[in-house]
Order: C-alpha cells, then structure tokens, then sequence
C-alpha cells in the first residue's frame, strides 16, 4: 500500500490543471489557510452562512473544509444538535441542525470551541456539510466530500482523487 510521506503526490494522483490544486499537496498535519472569495450557505432559499472571511482546513488527500466565522452566520437559525466527535488534529466538535420555518437539517454543520491550539483561528467557526445543505464559493455550487462521513468541501479549482471514494479505506 502505498503511503503519503509529504514529498511528492502518489502516482494515482490526477495531474492538477492550471488554477486548480492537488489535495495531493496538502499537508499533514492539516493547515489553516484564510480565504476571501465569497462562501454562502444557503437552506432551500434561506441564507444561513454568508461570508468573504472564511477560512479553508486542508489536509492532505482531502478536500478543503470551509470554516465560517460566526459573525457570518445566522445563528438564530442553528440549533445545538446531539452528539459530538473528536478530530486527532483540532479535538471536540460540536453539532448543529438548521432550522428554519419550512425545514429542520439535523447535524448540517459543526463547530469547534476551544481547538487545539495550531487550530485556535477557527474557534467558534462554523463549517456545514454540502451534503445536508447547499453551499457555494463564488457562486459555483458546491459538491459533496464522497463517502458521507467527510465534510470536504468539492469545487472544481482541486484535484483528486478525495479520501472517502471507493477504496480509500487506507489511506
């Protein structure tokens, strides 16, 4: 099996085209990087997170994780959900369901309070799974981390293949 050590993409790597980025590049541990393009979370036609301050997790072979300040989010709209998870890189996240007056999403987003501290900058932010609700970066729809467990965000300026599509158990 082949194994990621940081220094140059797996030969199953798709080739990035001009303006995209490899998750192959990523590193591990995860970093933080700040983005300005303009992030909006949307339920049905309700906006529920809109921003130009988000700022993106990447980690090596996964798509980026958008993390929304909550400032930018409408939190009358969020409700704490049950359950929680532990990330070995930024610790205890919270849930959240969205709810609004036509639909309820349970666990749609995630929050963390209290990271560890390589993560301090996303403390109180929020991300959503594209999965549950529509989200957008510019406004280019979103597409959904395969797998189901993931919340990588799949636009199309990243190349592949993702953690979480068939035979990735490994990686």
């Amino acid at each position: 099996m082949w194994k990621y050590i940081g220094k140059e993409r797996p030969p199953f790597a798709e080739t990035p085209e001009e303006g995209q980025e490899s998750v192959w590049d990523y590193p591990r541990p995860p970093m933080l990087k700040p983005d300005i393009r303009h992030v909006v979370v949307k339920l049905g036609n309700i906006i529920i997170a809109d921003t130009t301050r988000a700022i993106r997790v990447l980690e090596t072979a996964s798509p980026p994780t958008f993390y929304i300040p909550p400032e930018d989010v409408d939190q009358e709209k969020l409700r704490r959900a049950d359950g929680s998870s532990f990330c070995e890189w930024k610790g205890k996240a919270a849930y959240w369901d969205v709810i609004t007056a036509d639909s309820n999403v349970l666990a749609a987003g995630w929050s963390y309070s209290g990271p560890a501290e390589r993560f301090s900058q996303i403390d109180g932010y929020y991300s959503f799974y594209p999965a549950r609700v529509s989200c957008f970066v510019d406004g280019v729809p979103v597409k959904a981390q395969p797998g189901g467990f993931y919340g990588g965000w799949v636009t199309p300026d990243i190349a592949g293949p993702f953690k979480g599509e068939p035979g990735t158990g490994g990686w």
